[in-house]
Order: structure tokens, then C-alpha cells, then sequence
């Protein structure tokens, strides 16, 4: 998954919840609100909306139940299983990690932490009653592949090439969401595609961590590869996954080029890479917007 930043220190512990889990129902909501990383939320809730536009057939399907329970599970829920069971299993190696000092909050065991990821994952048995059954291989896959990134005895992230491959599992929703709609799978190329696109994405997010995983003995893609190497992979990886959308529909191909370009231009440029890092909430908002908007295209006047 994105490796991405926590608030540290005393303080924000103190702000968004006591260091043994025993503050007040509103400070641990605060505290999981925090570390569900919002500015990431669409990261999954987003993917949701790509599958709805492009399975869809009719007004009615944009608004099903499926639809509404998806959003609101990537929403918010997935995303406290995601990084709240990244954040058990990282906690002393983001003790030293300065990248985790100012922009999410640090686990520093609060007992909240694994109750909720527990709730969170064990929360799609609620709901699968309301979903095709073609919409739960991609539940199970994104839960499994989740906690094997992070959790031992996998733990994906330490081991190259698999940090980078099982980071697929940010398409899982859009997977959900299309066989929720459509009733059958989404088109191998589409899968492709948006696996090698998070591939890259991820590879590109453990780039600012190099430095400080090499000190703490952590060995990922990035570290093996080294900086400019990594800018390469993510390039290829971008670059293959806009062939396989253009094979589907060429200016989903064109669009998709938008990010070998960028990387091209981040590599080259004066700009720092951990800088760079957050603008892609925003750009990934924005080539999704896209691409939801050309599916309801043909929604509406296909």
C-alpha cells in the first residue's frame, strides 16, 4: 500500500487519544478518523465509483443498495483495516521514520487499534447478503492481501517486487463495484491495468521512505532498486498500464499516460521527491474524476 506520513509525538497522541486507548469515545473517533489517513480515503472509495460508472446499464444502477454499501465500506472502514493494521505491525520503525512527524498520527498502542481493524475486517459478513456473489472474491482478496502486506509471518512489505505486486489490492474495490453492478467480472485488461497503475503508485510512495527503511533494515523495492532505478520501474509500470487501458479504449490509454510523464518530470526535475509525493492525492482525484465521468458518459447518452 501507499507508504504514507503519521502525526508523532506526545501532543497528538494526547489530541487524538490517551497512549493506553483509555480516552473518551470522542478522542478514540478522533484518533481513528486520524489514522484511517483521509486524504487518502478516495484511494479506495474512489475505484468504487470507476467500477459503478463502467458497469452500469441504467440511472438506477449508479444508486443500488450494492453501490451505497461499497462507498461506505472504502470509505472509511476499509481504510481504518488498512492503516490501523499497518500501523500495529510498523510501530517501532516509524518511531524512526521523520517522514512520520507531521502529517497523520503515530500508533503508540492504543488498545482502540485492534478492536477496530478487528470490527472493520470482520464487517463485510454484514453486508455480503446485499452483493452478487461475484463481488466477494474481491472483498476476501482486498482483506487478505491487506493484512499480508502488513502482518507476519508474509508481511509482503519487507519482502521486493512482493510490496510492490500485492499493492494490486487497491483495485479491489473497483473489482467489488463492477460485479455488484454488472453481475459478471471486469475485463482482464481493465485489471491489468489498474494492478500495474497501483504498482506504480506504491513503488513511487516508498521512494521519500528509502533513507530511513535502509537504516532501520527494512529492504523493499525502493531500497534494492535505489532512487533512480525505482523512478524506472515506476515508469515502466505506468507506462504498461496505460497500454493495457488503451487496448481497451484508447483515450482511457491517453489519460493514463499522464503518470510515465509525470514520473519522467519528477526524475528530471529540481523538485523533492517527498514533495512531490503529495501532490498525488490530488492528481489521482483528478484522472479519476476522468475517468468516472467518461463511464457515466455512457450511461447517459451511450
Amino acid at each position: 500500500m501507499t507508504n504514507d506520513d503519521e502525526l508523532g509525538g506526545n501532543a497528538e497522541s494526547t489530541r487524538f487519544g490517551s497512549r493506553d486507548g483509555s480516552g473518551g469515545p470522542e478522542s478514540q473517533l478522533r484518533y481513528l478518523l486520524a489514522l484511517s489517513r483521509p486524504r487518502f480515503w478516495l484511494y479506495l472509495a474512489g475505484p468504487v465509483l470507476v467500477g459503478v460508472a463502467y458497469a452500469a446499464e441504467s440511472v438506477g444502477d449508479l444508486v443500488s443498495v450494492s453501490v451505497v454499501v461499497l462507498f461506505g465500506y472504502f470509505l472509511l472502514p476499509a481504510n481504518v483495516f488498512l492503516y490501523g493494521i499497518n500501523d500495529i505491525y510498523d510501530r517501532d520503525i516509524d518511531a524512526a521514520n521523520p517522514k512520520k512527524a507531521d502529517q497523520e498520527t503515530r500508533y503508540e498502542g492504543q488498545r482502540i487499534v485492534p478492536v477496530a481493524v478487528t470490527g472493520c475486517a470482520l464487517l463485510p459478513l454484514v453486508f455480503f447478503p446485499t452483493l452478487s456473489s461475484g463481488a466477494w472474491p474481491w472483498i476476501v482478496l482486498f482483506l487478505a492481501l491487506g493484512a499480508a502486506y502488513s502482518a507476519p509471518p508474509l508481511r509482503f512489505k519487507t519482502t521486493p517486487l512482493l510490496d510492490s505486486l500485492s499493492n494490486g489490492l487497491y483495485i479491489a474495490p473497483a473489482g467489488a463495484a463492477y460485479a455488484a453492478v454488472a453481475g459478471g467480472q471486469p475485463p482482464l485488461l481493465a485489471i491489468l491495468g489498474g494492478w500495474l497503475w497501483a504498482m506504480g503508485m506504491h513503488t513511487f510512495s516508498a521512494i521519500p521512505d528509502i533513507e530511513p527503511d535502509r537504516t532501520t533494515g527494512i529492504r523493499t523495492t525502493a531500497t534494492v532498486l535505489g532512487e533512480k532505478r525505482t523512478y524506472a520501474y515506476c515508469g515502466v509500470c505506468w507506462l504498461l498500464a496505460a497500454i493495457a487501458f488503451g487496448a481497451l479504449e484508447y483515450r482511457l490509454g491517453l489519460l493514463m499516460l499522464v503518470y510515465p510523464t509525470l514520473v519522467v518530470a519528477v526524475a528530471t526535475a529540481s523538485v523533492a521527491v517527498d514533495r512531490a509525493y503529495w501532490w498525488f492525492p490530488a492528481i489521482n482525484t483528478v484522472v479519476g474524476t476522468v475517468l468516472t465521468m467518461g463511464g457515466l458518459w455512457g450511461v447517459f447518452y451511450g
